[in-house]
């Protein structure tokens, strides 16, 4: 009986580690691919705009989004883990998670691929809204996956005041 359990119990733990790793990678996707939209603009356009004193150097974001999307998608991956014990509450959570990401998407492709930061500022306002509500849905789920968002909810909440002062200083 121990053998059998033994396992389940790994199998348990691979499926756990494989839902995790889909998020993950899903999420480290849409990083590079908002990276590649950002590219040319990042080197020609970006460096030219009047930014505020608190911008960071440009070589923290790469490792703050990457940091950003691997610890998300641990929590969406946890939380899609509860899929078979609140199935409906679940599909809520990861509707929105999957709705923030490809927001997250579209603000790059705002701000730095079409050089808009007034649009990419009203975008920036959904797409907050959307990560506070996976917060939200994503706690009610299990808390630690709650708490894993934050960190992202408030990189956005900085991003938000950058592209304010940005789109302020060069309006």
């Amino acid at each position: 009986m121990s053998c059998f359990k033994s396992v389940f119990l790994k199998k348990n733990l691979m499926n756990r580690f494989i839902k995790i790793a889909v998020f993950v990678a899903t999420c480290l996707t849409v990083g590079y691919f908002s990276g590649m939209a950002t590219r040319t603009s990042v080197e020609t356009w970006y460096p030219l705009l009047e930014k505020p004193f608190f911008n960071p150097p440009a070589w923290v974001f790469a490792p703050v989004w990457s940091l950003l999307y691997t610890i998300m998608g641990v929590a969406a991956g946890r939380i899609w883990q509860r899929i078979d014990f609140e199935k409906e509450a679940v599909q809520k959570a990861l509707l929105f998670f999957w709705i923030q990401l490809a927001l997250n998407a579209l603000w790059s492709v705002l701000f730095f691929y079409m050089q808009n930061p007034l649009l990419a500022l009203l975008e920036l306002v959904l797409f907050w809204l959307m990560i506070y509500e996976t917060y939200l849905k994503f706690k009610g789920i299990d808390k630690v996956s709650g708490y894993l968002m934050l960190p992202y909810l408030a990189w956005v909440s900085f991003a938000g005041l950058l592209n304010a002062a940005i789109w302020w200083l060069n309006k």
